[in-house]
């Protein structure tokens, strides 16, 4: 009988070696397009690690035939990894979106200590794939230190990377974070929270999951056991299923829904080519998925819903953005039962939880309840983290979600909405967006995310400033213009903090009438997430709990 051949073994690294890999896209098309900025990441951090007299050696090699150099999937990322030193140090740069599952099975295994490294750039978002790469090994429960830089000189970022070649690792500064002691709520947001719990435990709710794991994005995915225990079950739907429901909606019934937003004064900004522009014939087919997305909602008794889109529907239907903001608002276009004609959801948002985020699609289906009860407007939509940078005295956080946010967070509502053709490297059947630029005032910021010992809600507060359109139209054009925007500022959060803690890539916000309001809103959601043994943490300047 043959023996077994013996496993392959890497070499150890020299003194002062360290292993560089980097995640991308699936998509080659924006792998290419985003290479540049990544050679020019590492060539600076090149620089930097020299400086201290380290070297780093690339874990895999630039590829003539593709046009880049970026692990592009998980056989790949399973690949590399077994031809790095499982004690090697090693840093993970990320100048660009990725996909975290590429990588994971590598660093699951991986032994020696681990950097996640991010620019800081609004038009390339390695810190928005730095986030999500932070928070799936966060939840895998994998030890990593993590840093970011505009330039790779700065002094914040040279003393972390000295502080990770002594000790490997880096400790951050997230003083700003404080355990819920619910004894500091007030009594009658805490009985309304505790109330609402036991009504979610009594009666349950369903989360429809249009195909489930998006984009590599294992953070994204809460496992069954730990929602049921609060309530919650998963419906597991296809996209397959959503785009037969969008033929069986008729050329009728898509433009109502057309000339619906039209007569709110909603714009979209047409053209003829399909290729490069928003035309009426994608319009349509996104107002068609609406209706689906609604009927197949209401059928499976859905409380909130979310849609994949990428990556197998995007070469199907145009975008789903459109569809998602809507969901999200109150005042929107009525959708009406097949068979019945009974408007479905009468007065009612839906909420929909963008890229099939779990962690945001427990967050908006609490949300909803706790604001609907309080008589606020329930709106709710989650955005990436995806730059900021100071103005005056301020930082001020770009949020921006990729597509689609509700009218009512918009200056202006429907007026100041506008529908542009998503970018067509991502989006190659086309459909608009759900544009506008997010209204002033008071708003609580939130993420539920998983770790090993379960799930985890971070919590805090914030404003939406009122920025010079100038700086807001400098803010939009050095990220994505088609998509909406929101200019926060989280009470009591640094940038570096923020970076620091949070676990995922994306933010979930809700406003509030004022602040006393939005502190009501707060305690309220707090004390109902308590009270399904969710583990609350308070994040910045709050003035309960």
């Amino acid at each position: 009988m043959e023996s077994p051949a013996e496993l392959f073994r890497p070499d150890p690294l020299g003194p002062n070696e360290i292993v560089l890999v980097t995640s991308g896209d699936l998509r080659h098309s924006a792998n290419r397009e985003g290479w540049p900025a990544q050679k020019d990441m590492e060539d600076k951090l090149r620089k930097a690690f020299e400086s201290r007299g380290y070297h780093l050696l690339r874990g895999h090699p630039y590829d003539e035939e593709l046009g880049h150099g970026f692990i592009w999937s998980q056989r790949m990322g399973m690949d590399v990894f077994m031809n790095i030193p499982d004690n090697a140090p090693l840093i993970v740069a990320e100048s660009v979106w990725q996909y975290s599952h590429h990588v994971l099975a590598g660093l699951r295994d991986h032994k020696g200590p681990i950097l996640t490294v991010a620019n800081w750039s609004g038009q390339w978002p390695g810190l928005v794939g730095m986030l999500n790469l932070n928070a799936c090994l966060s939840k895998m429960g994998k030890p990593y230190s993590t840093i970011w830089s505009e330039d790779f000189q700065d002094r914040f970022f040279m003393e972390a990377i000295n502080e990770w070649l002594e000790n490997g690792k880096i400790e951050h500064n997230t003083s700003h974070v404080r355990d819920l002691d619910p004894a500091k709520l007030p009594v009658e947001e805490y009985k309304l929270g505790k109330s609402m719990a036991e009504r979610l435990m009594h009666e349950k709710a369903i989360m429809g999951i249009f195909d489930e794991g998006c984009m590599g994005m294992y953070n994204a995915i809460i496992e069954d056991e730990l929602l049921n225990n609060i309530g919650v079950y998963k419906e597991r739907l296809s996209q397959s299923a959503l785009l037969a429901a969008m033929g069986e909606v008729s050329d009728e019934e898509a433009a109502a829904i057309k000339h619906w937003l039209d007569d709110k004064g909603m714009k979209f900004m047409t053209g003829t080519d399909p290729k490069t522009e928003l035309t009426n014939e994608q319009i349509l087919g996104q107002c068609k998925m609406y209706i689906a997305a609604v009927r197949i909602a209401d059928e499976f008794g859905c409380e909130t819903i979310g849609i994949q889109y990428q990556q197998g529907l995007k070469d199907m239907a145009p975008a789903s953005d459109l569809v998602e903001g809507l969901l999200n608002n109150v005042d929107r276009p009525p959708v009406y039962h097949k068979e019945t004609g009974a408007e479905l959801y009468p007065g009612e948002s839906l909420p929909h939880f963008n890229e099939v985020d779990e962690g945001a699609g427990i967050d908006a289906l609490i949300t909803n309840r706790v604001w609907n009860a309080l008589g606020f407007d329930p709106a709710t939509t989650l955005h990436d983290i995806r730059w900021g940078a100071p103005y005056e005295d301020q930082y001020v956080w770009v949020f921006l979600i990729s597509g689609g946010a509700p009218p009512s967070h918009f200056k202006g509502g429907y007026e100041g909405a506008v529908s542009e053709r998503q970018p067509p490297m991502y989006f190659p059947m086309g459909g608009g967006t759900l544009k506008g630029d997010s209204k002033p005032g008071e708003i609580v910021w939130s993420r539920v995310y998983v770790l090993p010992d379960g799930l985890h809600v971070d919590i805090g507060r914030g404003t939406v400033v009122d920025l010079p359109e100038e700086e807001t139209q400098r803010r939009w054009e050095a990220t994505t213009p088609q998509w909406p925007i929101m200019s926060a500022v989280l009470h009591g959060v640094t940038r570096d903090q923020m970076m620091a803690r949070h676990k995922a890539n994306h933010i979930q916000v809700a406003y509030a009438p004022n602040e006393e309001d939005a502190d009501r809103a707060l305690s309220t959601k707090a004390a109902l997430f308590h009270e399904l043994g969710v583990k609350i943490h308070i994040c910045g300047e709050v003035g309960v709990g």
